[in-house]
């Protein structure tokens, strides 16, 4: 039975440091559970975007292609105080 579910936030593993999902093996789960769908929101990159949606599509499954960046006021290098 297909499921409805999809994940929204995933991390692979080019999100470094921190991601632990290889892709192969992800698309065999996903496509074992049935989701249509999975999300990739790697941190503050999109160095998988390619391999992730061309294996997406190789399963049969709809990538959604996210970034997790984080957002401040002001630049980097700039030092209060």
């Amino acid at each position: 039975m297909a499921s409805q579910f999809v994940h929204l936030h995933l991390h692979t593993q080019y999100s470094l440091l921190d991601g632990a999902n290889q892709l192969t093996p992800l698309f065999k789960q996903v496509q074992d559970f049935g989701m249509p769908a999975v999300a990739m929101t790697d941190h503050g990159n999109l160095f998988g975007a390619i391999d992730f949606y061309q294996k997406a599509k190789a399963h049969g499954v709809k990538p959604i292609i996210g970034c997790e960046a984080y957002l401040a006021p002001g630049h980097r290098t700039q030092r209060e105080g």
